[in-house]
């Protein structure tokens, strides 16, 4: 049966338009049903400029607000029927398997909390973004933004639960014995970093993971990490500055390139390596940083995102569910805390 992934319409910079045409390239490309989550009249008038769509499993969902990127995250109590908390009240009811959004961030993660509630076992969902590394092979952060106060137990809780997506979702990426996973500090030696990043280190060396131990900011691309945690105010920064030098890249080159007529010429006979090169640093591909911890799967993607982000934010959300990582993630951190009944057997048996 294929999915259903309720997709908020009017999340992005510029929705709903790069909403829409992603729905359609989604129901098109990977079978799946996609709900249009927002005001009945102005999302029918855009699916109404696509005919392709007349043919998709797309339907729309009326939903009479909408967050704006200027609300607070107050108005998800003011806007009591806005197209997040319409959506995502679709995926606590099952009639839903995922919610994907371009919208107000503090504004999707609080209204996740409240609607969905937070999975057995985790003290704070976690936000995780997804890049490209020198190999060629996937990394993953978080927390990037959902929590920027942290306990050293929440950090145990993001490398449990960033293990077990990172299993699920690439898992031919990586060998056994299972993801590297480091924590993001100001050196790799045990002693270095703050008094959260040294206690967080005592705790992951006596988790079941491959645990390396430290890592600096020039390993997130390095390709030696598979996982990295990080408190959510450290984690956005790191994410933030990538963006930025990614952009610069790009830039740069795209300018360096026009300079003279060889190097125009260069460029024509190089085409498909820099658009291989483009791709590898287009965050677009990898489809928004799931909420890790919440009861239900939830994306987040960026407000500037295009099409081609949000066809791929709703395949993320599909795989997802299919894959059935919450389950995985409660059993993980279920194993770090047993019960007390299980404990005192295991004791006795000792």
């Amino acid at each position: 049966m294929p999915s259903v992934i309720a997709l908020d319409a009017m999340g992005s910079d510029r929705a709903p338009k790069p909403e829409i045409e992603g729905a359609i390239h989604a129901a098109r490309h990977y079978g799946v049903r996609v709900l249009l989550i927002g005001p009945q009249e102005i999302v029918e008038a855009e699916l109404r400029r696509h005919s392709a769509a007349t043919r998709l499993p797309i339907d729309i969902v009326h939903a009479s607000e909408f967050i704006t990127m200027e609300d607070k995250v107050e108005a998800i109590r003011a806007k009591r029927d806005n197209s997040m908390r319409v959506g995502l009240r679709l995926v606590r009811e099952g009639r839903a398997n995922g919610f994907v959004t371009a919208g107000n961030t503090g504004a999707a993660m609080a209204t996740a909390k409240i609607v969905l509630g937070a999975v057995p076992g985790v003290d704070r969902p976690a936000l995780a973004a997804v890049f490209p590394t020198a190999p060629g092979n996937p990394a993953m952060l978080l927390d990037v933004g959902a929590n920027v106060d942290c306990e050293p137990e929440n950090l145990a809780q993001f490398a449990v639960m960033g293990d077990v997506y990172f299993r699920a979702m690439f898992a031919a990426k990586h060998a056994t014995p299972g993801p590297r996973v480091g924590i993001l500090s100001i050196g790799e030696e045990e002693s270095k970093g703050n008094e959260l990043t040294r206690e967080a280190f005592q705790l992951l060396k006596q988790l079941p993971l491959n645990f390396v131990g430290n890592v600096e900011g020039r390993d997130l691309y390095n390709g030696q990490v598979d996982v990295i945690v990080a408190d959510g105010f450290v984690g956005n920064v790191a994410l933030k500055i990538s963006e930025g030098v990614a952009n610069l890249v790009r830039t740069a080159l795209r300018e360096s390139l026009k300079a003279t007529i060889t190097r125009q010429v260069g460029a024509l006979l190089s085409r498909s390596a820099f658009t291989d090169f483009k791709k590898r640093l287009d965050h677009t591909e990898y489809g928004g940083a799931p909420l890790l911890g919440v009861k239900g799967v939830c994306i987040i993607t960026h407000g500037s995102s295009n099409a081609n982000a949000m066809k791929n934010a709703i395949r993320v959300a599909a795989e997802f569910s299919q894959r059935g990582i919450n389950d995985s993630i409660e059993r993980g951190l279920a194993a770090l805390h047993p019960a007390p009944v299980e404990a005192e057997a295991a004791q006795t048996r000792n």
